[in-house]
């Protein structure tokens, strides 16, 4: 019998069990983010991707950081794959790693927050000074059940920052995406400092110009006084909003305009995200981690803009989380791509098939017609690798960077990157016709 499957998701003595467990945590480390300046990114989409190009951008301007995100974990110098699976840990373990962070000398720590860290009460005891809303979209309405609560949960965090305890010389600031469904009401709450950004008229910040190309994107960032023209290597245009928010928190940090814009050239990588498989074919081929309708969307508007031939999607269909996505995120791949695999991700609790039936809903074409369905993860790869054509997009979505897959009996060694560069190396040697 699986008590967690018994007990509700937003059962009150749940909810307790886990502000107890954080209250603890806290206490038995000390409380090391009342000494240290804490930095906390949330929304639905695009928080490792900004995590990292803050902590990565700070590090370039010799700040020692503490970041952990779905993805990875820097310490300082050194950097680690985030094994927990989860966007935001058990806060015994941030609250060991925000003391080990403080005893390496580290005084700034990035936080990605998802909404189930908040709704658990697992951030009590944690000081933040600034918070940075990425955006608001459909997602975890497993546990929250409405878009209302959703938003309210994460905006409970923003109301409470003015009253968090005062660190010497750091002001509570608010990092908001104005273009984003909800932003009013982040806005409207009371901050030392209220940065905005987007491209309406009304951001302090604004984005234009965006010009996009295979290497680079380029775009102006009109603020106050002054314009920072970015040109990044991360290329993809929905990073525009990834690298505006980072910035956001740079000129914060008081850091020169000519640093920002040599830091964020210089910053090229985040993992798993929209990520390019190398290889000696004529196809290209990306892993990402895209997992509500709206990055999804994003994602595979990007590869239509590059493709000269067809999108070959390999997706989820992934284990006790929001099931209403479901059919919304596969009607956006059936739309948007021209064949379909669906297979397997992680399914806990929940049978592979079962899960499937769930998604069909979604897809506007009959199974043998550009849409099959491939439960073994492996095989929906290999098949999807020995179907392209010179010019086609693979795009193998949702597992991105993880170095497991859970199955109903246990956890199994896997990473997509190094599964499609195996395949691929069969596929060279002729060992696969």
């Amino acid at each position: 019998m699986n008590i967690k499957k018994i007990i509700a998701l937003d059962n009150p003595f749940r909810l307790l069990y886990h502000k107890i467990r954080a209250v603890l945590a806290n206490i038995i480390y000390g409380f090391p983010s009342k000494r240290m300046k804490i930095i906390w990114v949330t929304g639905t989409n695009g928080k490792t991707s900004t995590c990292n190009i803050i902590a990565k951008g700070l590090i370039e301007n010799w700040e020692k950081v503490f970041m952990f995100t779905t993805v990875n974990i820097i310490l300082w110098d050194k950097e680690f794959t985030n094994e927990y699976k989860m966007t935001s840990p058990d806060p015994f373990v941030l609250q060991k790693l925000l003391k080990e962070a403080k005893k390496e000398g580290i005084q700034t720590a990035i936080i990605e927050t998802a909404s189930h860290w908040i709704k658990y009460n697992r951030i009590w005891g944690i000081n933040y000074d600034t918070l940075v809303l990425t955006n608001i979209s459909q997602d975890h309405l497993d546990l929250h059940k409405t878009m209302k609560d959703y938003v309210n949960t994460k905006l409970q965090i923003f109301k409470k920052l003015i009253t968090y305890i005062r660190k010497k010389w750091i002001k509570k600031t608010a990092i908001i995406n104005i273009d984003s469904d909800y932003a009013d009401l982040f806005i409207n709450e009371t901050y030392d400092s209220l940065y905005t950004y987007g491209q309406s008229p009304n951001a302090n910040m604004r984005i234009e110009n965006i010009k996009q190309t295979e290497n680079w994107i380029e775009f102006n960032l009109r603020l106050p006084g002054q314009d920072i023209q970015v040109k990044s290597k991360l290329f993809w245009e929905f990073n525009a909003y990834n690298i505006a928010w980072a910035i956001w928190v740079f000129v914060s940090e008081k850091i020169p305009k000519e640093k920002i814009e040599d830091i964020v050239s210089k910053i090229s990588w985040i993992p798993g995200r929209l990520e390019a498989i190398e290889n000696e074919e004529w196809f290209k081929i990306f892993v990402d981690y895209a997992h509500t309708p709206d990055a999804l969307e994003n994602v595979l508007t990007t590869l239509r803009n590059i493709t000269k031939n067809r999108i070959i999607t390999v997706f989820w269909a992934t284990w006790d989380r929001d099931k209403s996505k479901r059919p919304i995120m596969w009607e956006v791949v059936s739309r948007l791509s021209d064949k379909v695999i669906l297979t397997q991700d992680d399914d806990y609790t929940e049978d592979t098939i079962s899960i499937i039936k769930d998604v069909l809903p979604g897809i506007d074409r009959k199974e043998w017609e550009n849409f099959w369905v491939i439960p073994n993860r492996e095989e929906a790869i290999r098949t999807a690798l020995l179907w392209a054509e010179p010019w086609d997009t693979v795009l193998v979505a949702w597992k991105w960077d993880e170095h497991v897959i859970i199955t109903n009996d246990w956890p199994q060694e896997w990473h997509d990157k190094t599964k499609i560069q195996e395949i691929l190396k069969a596929i060279d040697d002729n060992k696969i016709i």
